[in-house]
């Protein structure tokens, strides 16, 4: 009998979870399908100019992408503000959207997101006049759609380039033609906005070549359908366009009657977004007339009872009113002479302030060149020293070469944390350093932070001891990257300050508001502690307890300053209490947002990418060109590679690498940036004009920040860094091993 109970609930229990789940992911299909009509209906608002309904639109569904963690909605809303606000030749704001969609697009892999992202932001850059990146977008929007074989959108990248065509001095023949091959893919389309776009273009086109009567047939099919399905923004082009083609026949009556037309339109653009101000000001300037017109009838009648007492009075008023002038000539005469000296005091201060702000903008110039300058020197040797020591550390050396060796990695590591942190610091102080939100496990992620740091702490004889408060929810919604930075600092400069000791990291929740929770964080150790008058300036640049501590455990004073910076762009602060020789504790507040149920147990993209294990010996027998001017480094990339039967050539500079990728077969590049002659970008600029399928990765020293697009722009699949760990080398190089085969 009671195993038959157990049963039924058992079989109840499972009812109720499975109809739980089942609503839950109807209720996540609904929210998707309310944020797909939300889009479909703001971009038909945006083709009909009806700016303030798709901004109401856009708003909701970024809302409703953000609540349900939609990464690939969230950029598609990116995108249509960005192609509202370039409608409204808002660039810098369409611009900045648009990067947004660019960046979460890479991020999640939405390959055709990302070349729907490329067309619009060729759009703004064509309004720009900007041809040669509008160009470039379009190549990247054109490379991605071939390869889904997306005929429609191939057709909307053609006519995007006939315009771009239509920009440049007598290449009006070329955009009819790119018109044309854009019409073969448009035809059939749904897209009618594109279609009526098509039109406009090609009789602008054909006007501009001086065929007349071609240019007023296809303005007229272009009005046509942009009368039939509301496009007001079409119909104010094409009325122009008749316009100026009319003018051209010599028939002016015709001319006129379509530039009103097309001011018409224009008009009732503007009204359709801004009729409540002007009913508000029309209200207004009705009222004041008539107030306006009662007092004049007011005035009139006291003039008339009064005529006869204002004649005896003329003469005095005539005498006081020419005095009250002459007065007042003089006073305006001593203003003006007073406003003419402020204004020439007020110009001297302008140029001494804009003298001021030239030189402060040439000085940060010259520092951020100075530090691209320097780091790329730095890296280039810095390779050389860690990888040789890879190689060494591989060749089976006696326990006295191995422990020299770990103390020259250990040197290598140590300088490149220091470059590190130099180029942290100079972004913050910039304010390029931007926060990026995702979803994430805190617990895994502080526990992935001790792994690496384990072994300093085993060298110094010091424990580490971890408290993680298991109320907090499993998923949260924050910056992972910031937090590793700085917990690594502080966990670092704890095992730095404390030999055969112990370090405890606690992190407790403190309370929960709505869909946050607070967090606070605690890194505690028995070290070596720091005076009370040194805690005052331990978060300055470059500041540490002593001069006799620098020289005992080494070290720039960076990292503690980086924390600072990072934690108060996270909106916190961070306190210290410590005392010499016993021990210091650093404690932060930080709020995240919560992640609940079902949707808080989903991995996001980037840990199944990092669940799936590497494919097996994809690298044998593969032939990889490397691309490098530097000897040594050539010999230790060729070395590092052969020892996993990799078929590897060099070539010396870019010239030689495209003539051997011409004549010989290739699975992979590698390129450096900096070489004699032409330079790695040029050099892929180059081959990529005969071989788009090859993969290309810039292995390079150069600082590359603010410089990722253009080298996807200009052909290279990816970028790794110099010094590199080798485990990253090889995951990038295995992808795009991998990537090769499965499109073989």
């Amino acid at each position: 009998m009671t195993n038959l109970r157990l049963t039924f609930f058992l079989l109840l229990f499972s009812s109720f979870v499975f109809a739980s789940q089942e609503q839950s992911q109807t209720s996540i299909e609904e929210t998707n399908d309310s944020i797909q009509n939300l889009l479909n209906e703001a971009e038909v608002s945006i083709n009909i100019v009806d700016v303030d309904k798709a901004l109401d639109l856009l708003n909701q569904s970024l809302q409703l992408s953000k609540e349900i963690d939609h990464k690939r909605y969230m950029a598609l809303s990116s995108t249509l503000l960005g192609k509202l606000y370039y409608v409204r030749h808002d660039f810098d704001r369409a611009k900045t959207e648009i990067q947004r969609a660019i960046s979460i697009q890479r991020e999640i892999d939405d390959d055709l997101g990302l070349a729907y992202s490329y067309v619009n932001f060729a759009k703004v850059f064509t309004l720009e006049n900007d041809l040669n990146r509008a160009n470039k977008y379009l190549n990247l929007a054109r490379s991605i759609y071939n390869n889904y074989d997306n005929k429609e959108h191939l057709g909307i990248v053609a006519l995007n380039q006939g315009i771009v065509n239509l920009n440049l001095e007598e290449q009006y023949e070329k955009a009819i033609q790119r018109f044309n091959f854009a019409e073969e893919y448009l035809k059939d389309s749904d897209d009618l906005y594109e279609l009526s776009r098509l039109y406009y273009f090609r009789g602008k086109a054909y006007r501009l070549n001086g065929n007349i009567e071609a240019a007023e047939s296809e303005a007229n099919k272009g009005l046509e359908l942009g009368s039939e399905e509301g496009f007001h923004g079409m119909i104010m082009s094409t009325n122009r366009l008749l316009s100026e083609i009319y003018e051209d026949k010599g028939e002016p009556q015709k001319a006129l009657k379509y530039l009103q037309q097309s001011n018409k339109m224009r008009e009732a653009i503007f009204n359709m977004n801004k009729e409540a101000l002007a009913s508000e000001a029309n209200a207004k300037y009705g009222v004041d007339a008539m107030r306006s017109t009662l007092n004049e009838l007011t005035l009139q009648n006291e003039e008339q009872e009064r005529s006869l007492k204002v004649n005896k009075l003329t003469t005095i008023l005539s005498v006081a009113l020419i005095t009250i002038l002459s007065l007042l000539t003089l006073s305006l005469y001593k203003n003006n002479n007073l406003r003419a000296r402020a204004n020439d005091l007020l110009q001297k201060k302008n140029s001494e302030l804009t003298r001021a702000k030239e030189n402060a903008e040439r000085a940060s110039m010259a520092k951020a060149q100075f530090l691209s300058t320097i780091t790329h020197e730095l890296r280039t040797p810095l390779y050389a020293v860690t990888g040789l020591t890879h190689l060494l550390l591989e060749e089976n050396p006696t326990e006295n070469q191995k422990e020299h060796l770990n103390s020259l990695k250990f040197s290598g590591e140590y300088l490149l944390s220091l470059i590190n942190n130099i180029l942290d610091l100079n972004k913050l102080e910039a304010n390029k350093v931007e926060v990026m939100e995702t979803s994430f496990n805190l617990k895994k992620r502080i526990s992935d932070v001790l792994v690496a740091l384990k072994n300093s702490a085993d060298e110094k004889g010091t424990k580490i001891h971890f408290d993680f408060d298991e109320s907090i929810p499993k998923r949260i919604k924050g910056d992972p990257l910031i937090i590793s930075q700085i917990l690594i600092n502080l966990i670092g400069n704890s095992i730095k300050f404390t030999t055969e000791g112990d370090i405890w990291i606690s992190v407790n929740k403190l309370r929960e508001e709505n869909k946050f929770v607070f967090l606070q964080f605690e890194i505690k150790d028995n070290g070596e502690g720091i005076t009370k008058e040194k805690q005052k300036s331990i978060f300055e640049n470059f500041t540490q307890g002593s001069t006799q501590i620098n020289r005992k455990f080494g070290g720039t004073g960076l990292g503690l300053s980086i924390v600072k910076n990072l934690i108060t762009l996270l909106g916190s602060k961070i306190d210290l209490e410590s005392e010499l020789g016993k021990g210091s504790k650093f404690t932060f507040e930080l709020k995240f947002e919560e992640l609940e149920g079902k949707k808080s147990q989903m991995k996001t993209k980037d840990e199944e990418i990092a669940d799936t294990p590497p494919p097996k010996d994809i690298m044998a027998n593969k032939k990889i060109l490397i691309v490098e001017d530097n000897k040594i480094n050539q010999m230790i990339t060729r070395k590092i590679l052969e020892k996993n039967n990799v078929i590897c050539d060099v070539a010396d500079t870019g010239t030689i690498a495209i003539d051997k990728v011409q004549n010989n077969h290739f699975d992979l590049i590698l390129m450096d940036i900096h070489m004699p002659g032409i330079s790695g970008i040029e050099a892929t600029i180059e081959i990529r004009k005969f071989n788009e399928e090859i993969p290309i990765i810039a292995l390079t020293a150069v600082t590359l920040d603010e410089n990722l697009d253009e080298f996807y722009l200009n052909g290279f699949n990816d970028i790794i860094p110099k010094p590199y760990k080798t485990e990253e080398f090889f995951n990038k190089i295995n992808k795009y091993l991998a990537l090769k085969e499965t499109t073989v």
